[in-house]
């Protein structure tokens, strides 16, 4: 009986594994429901559903506000969300009978509210909770038995959520850390995927691929990025920062992967002329395919805590593609001995993950030296995208405001609450919400209505309401159209608990200030500041290749004496890949845009291809910095000529000057052909892939502005 009883112990940890910790959204999601049904649920039962579903609402605002936070950094949190949430409240059920002066309060406290979350990540999803629940509290009190009860269920429902996050945290203070980590390795994961479909591949193929590339790289940095604040964050709260150290291990290890598998080394239609190339190019893929299964096991072992177990395929793939390689030409071979090394390298990371002597150096982490006044004073100009954006949501809540009371419009507090979750800082992601909002909201008022007709207990309601809410927060950072639907479905069962066919009367006012919210946050970004894409990008091109110049000095000091601490090269090749993002991420934008606004679309688009394709080779020349400061006095003369037409690239845009490379390519190409195949001869194809890009690209910026 007790091994049987042990047996399902065992197999209900593995289900609570596969199917929860695994997967941080559907936890979190788990959560809160559970928060919001401890709250919800005896009020419900005993007859009192307005202050039940009031504290669910609070538990729901909390779970929005969360931050990813060491615990004593979640303590500290938790106060300002407590506080701000009070504020919110008690002053909507303050000024309740002075209309105008709360909508003029309402207002400015969003600018301040938007300003002051500009700060850092901790206190923006705090601000926006506290914009969300002055909100609810406009849309409570008319049925609050007092005014002054939302000011305390509001904020209770955030405090118990937050007192039980806590205590869960404490248990595991390293579970956030653990979540972004493995988020990190799951977007690495991705990438090293979509590049194996470029072992072998032809020319045709290659273009789309690059293009999927490009796009997979901003998850990867953007998830580094995210690492490092959290790192920064548990590190600001610790007094002894060795316990950290573990984590420091795989992020550095993390940079170092991205960076390989960023890498190009040959266009890669090249490097497979021979069958044996062929046969050796499937092996590459296989191998990036198999680093992609070690980087998603790695994910798991953060999220479970489980041992990570190295593929065993890594070892004997990475020996029988070197054995070809011993027993090919060297003028076939030496083109492909720098990508076999890479990968290798990459395998070597993996499998000694954790261990401090094989593995790579523990590094200093960059941290944001500003004071919160000083970020704050930056954004006090109209030309800050926050600023821009705060003086935007406050202008249509001041018309919705008005709109709702000029004529009495049912709820028309739902025309506020469409337009915070439709705007947002850019053009491309406000239509984007929008489109997601109008479908979700209809979908979800359809099913809604179905639902009600079925679920006509007050226990089922309470089910409905709290199985919306979970798949509300499931949904939500995964896709947020489908989030809108269950969140339709999780107010209107609310509705109909407090009011008998409550939910089914606000069915129709709800989608009529969806629209309306929805129109006035569109048309506040079409006419004011909408940043139209085709005029950043200049600015963008060139910021990208001055930091693409910078990473090259980085990689060009590595080789001439390779340093014990690289901070100064991993801000570097950190600031290349975000300007490479920004450039990425804007011409995705400009397809969201007008026709009419869609200038340079195909030169955005293939200068981005451009520039990823340049980092890409120059991230290559990085990769490989530990293995090559021996030859950097016959290499020094080369840095320096690619670093000078680098910085004329980074301005030829600006000044309508485009610098000539046609020397320096036939000079390599020259130095190519008399230099006999080994490590010298890899380097200079390098030092020409990088040139022939550059090239190219003064090529397009040179259509682009003719």
């Amino acid at each position: 009986m007790k091994n049987q009883e042990k047996g399902h112990l065992r197999t209900n940890i593995k289900f609570f594994r596969d199917v929860f910790l695994l997967h941080p959204y559907r936890l979190f999601a788990l959560r809160a429901t559970i928060s919001m049904g401890i709250l919800a649920v005896p009020f419900v039962i005993a007859g009192l559903p307005f202050f039940g579903v009031t504290l669910a609402l609070g538990a729901l605002a909390g779970a929005l506000s969360e931050t990813d936070d060491h615990p004593k950094g979640r303590i500290k949190s938790l106060s300002i969300t407590i506080l701000s949430f009070f504020i919110s409240s008690f002053s909507v059920g303050l000024l309740n009978n002075y209309t105008w002066i709360l909508g003029a309060g309402f207002i400015l406290s969003t600018i301040v509210f938007i300003l002051i979350g500009g700060i850092g990540e901790r206190y923006r999803a705090i601000t926006f909770g506290s914009v969300l629940v002055g909100i609810y509290a406009m849309l409570g009190i008319e049925i609050s038995p007092a005014w002054y009860w939302q000011a305390i269920l509001l904020p209770a429902g955030a405090l118990f959520h937050g007192i039980l996050t806590l205590l869960l945290i404490f248990r595991n203070p390293w579970r956030l850390l653990d979540q972004q980590m493995a988020n990190g390795f799951h977007s690495l994961s991705n990438y090293l995927d979509k590049k194996a479909l470029l072992f072998p591949s032809d020319k045709k193929d290659q273009e789309g691929i690059n293009k999927d590339l490009a796009l997979l790289n901003v998850n990867v940095v953007n998830a580094l990025e995210r690492i490092k604040d959290v790192l920064n964050n548990y590190a600001r709260e610790m007094n002894d920062t060795q316990a950290l150290t573990p984590y420091l291990q795989r992020f550095m290890s993390l940079q170092s992967l991205h960076e390989r598998a960023a890498s190009t080394h040959d266009r890669h239609d090249k490097l497979g002329n021979s069958q044996e190339q062929i046969e050796i190019m499937e092996g590459f893929g296989e191998m990036l395919r198999q680093l992609a299964y070690a980087s998603r096991m790695v994910a798991e072992n953060m999220l479970t805590g489980t041992s990570y177990s190295h593929p065993p395929a890594l070892e004997w793939i990475s020996k029988a593609i070197d054995d070809k390689l011993q027993n090919m030409p060297a003028e076939d071979a030496q083109d492909l001995i720098l990508l076999l090394h890479n990968l290798h390298r990459s395998h070597v990371s993996l499998k000694y993950l954790d261990n401090l002597e094989e593995g790579t150096s523990i590094p200093r982490l960059r941290r944001d030296e500003r004071t919160p006044f000083q970020r704050l004073k930056e954004q006090l100009s109209l030309r800050h995208p926050r600023m821009r954006y705060a003086l935007r949501l406050s202008l249509t809540f001041a018309l919705g405001y008005f709109l709702q009371n000029y004529f009495e419009l049912d709820k028309g507090q739902w025309v506020m609450l469409t337009s915070l979750f439709v705007s947002q800082i850019t053009y491309s992601d406000t239509r984007r919400r929008l489109f997601e909002r109008l479908m979700g909201t209809v979908t979800g008022i359809v099913i809604g209505a179905a639902l009600l007709q079925i679920f006509t207990t007050t226990a089922a309601q309470l089910l409905l309401m709290l199985g919306s809410a979970m798949a509300f927060f499931y949904w939500l950072r995964k896709k947020y159209s489908i989030a809108v639907i269950f969140v339709t479905t999780f107010v209107l069962s609310a509705f109909n608990l407090v009011s008998n066919d409550g939910g089914i009367n606000i069915m129709i006012p709800r989608l009529v200030d969806t629209l309306l919210g929805a129109t006035l946050s569109f048309l506040t970004i079409r006419f004011l500041w909408p940043g139209w894409q085709y005029r950043r990008i200049p600015g963008l091109i060139s910021t990208a290749l001055e930091k693409n110049r910078n990473y090259f000095q980085a990689i060009a000091q590595e080789y001439e004496k390779a340093s014990n601490d690289d901070l100064t090269y991993r801000i570097a090749r950190r600031e290349a890949h975000l300007a490479d993002n920004e450039l990425a991420q804007a011409w995705n934008s400009m397809r969201q845009e007008p026709k009419s606004k869609q200038r340079m679309m195909h030169n955005a688009l293939t200068i981005t291809y451009l520039n990823h394709a340049l980092l890409s080779h120059i991230s290559a020349l990085g990769a490989h910095r530990e293995t090559n400061t021996e030859d950097y006095r016959d290499i020094d003369p080369i840095f320096e000529q690619l670093d000078k037409k680098l910085a004329e690239a980074g301005n030829s845009n600006v000044n309508n000057f485009s610098p000539d490379l046609s020397e320096l390519l036939m000079t390599l190409q020259h130095q190519i052909k008399i230099t006999e195949a080994g490590l010298k001869r890899q380097q200079l194809r390098l030092f020409y892939n990088i040139a022939a890009t550059t090239s190219k690209i003064n090529d397009e910026l040179k259509r682009s502005y003719s």
